[in-house]
């Protein structure tokens, strides 16, 4: 069983190919790490599997949903959560309010989105102040804790570090350990090779669209990644 299954998967960026041919195998409750170059692919493959970007080609199932149907992709958003470069904030809404929303909009209660601006040490006043109204590091935190307050099943992360201070950043490492103890899978992408792969055991190497090297920590010929080919995109 896989939690993130691609096959061939090749997703346009205008009519370029940002992932040209992708076969990956994510299982249950693995963490994974996707590093390479800027441009590569690694944002538009999470934005796959995050249900927002269309195959163009290929075939790809995320949580047992056909990416390939556009119903599918809609349902797969309730149960993985992202964080990326955009904030998915409402300026005009507090820290309370944005957190509460995403919360309900994934069928989880209050308490879970207390708890989640809690753990990113937003309390006081600042949960009730606009989120327009915060630093880059506080929006960050709050953009956090909108998708730990959902309780996603599968987390993908692009430079989720960015913007934070050192206590940020150790409060999202353990927030991805949390995670993967209790089950979920994640995958994140990041330049901080070091910080990353102490959280992500196994390493994928996304290069020009394309899945290039896979290193693991399973037992020799236990890989659950192929390296993947070039797609004709037409």
């Amino acid at each position: 069983m896989s939690v993130v299954r691609l096959r061939n998967a090749v997703a346009l960026a205008g009519r370029f190919p940002a992932l040209a041919g992708v076969d990956l195998d994510v299982a249950p409750g693995e963490a994974v790490l996707l590093q390479g170059p800027n441009g590569a692919g690694k944002t538009t493959l999470l934005r796959v599997c995050a249900g927002l970007v269309p195959l163009h080609s290929g075939a790809a199932t995320v949580l047992d949903h056909d990416l390939t149907r556009t119903s599918e992709r809609r349902a797969v958003r309730r149960l993985v959560g992202l964080i990326g470069h955009a904030s998915f904030l409402y300026d005009e809404l507090s820290a309370w309010e944005n957190t509460r929303f995403w919360a309900r909009a994934a069928g989880v209660d209050d308490d879970s989105a207390q708890s989640a601006l809690e753990r990113m040490g937003i309390e006081g006043r600042l949960r009730d102040l606009p989120v327009g109204s915060m630093s880059a590091g506080q929006k960050r935190r709050v953009s956090i804790a909108a998708v730990v307050a959902r309780r996603p099943q599968l987390w993908l992360l692009d430079e989720p570090h960015a913007g934070l201070d050192q206590d940020g950043r150790d409060t999202v490492d353990q927030l991805v350990r949390d995670a993967t103890a209790g089950g979920a899978t994640v995958m994140v992408a990041s330049h901080e090779l070091e910080r990353a792969r102490a959280m992500a055991p196994r390493s994928i190497t996304v290069a020009g669209g394309m899945v290039v090297a896979d290193t693991s920590s399973r037992p020799p010929g236990d890989s659950v990644v192929k390296v993947s080919g070039v797609a004709n995109v037409g």
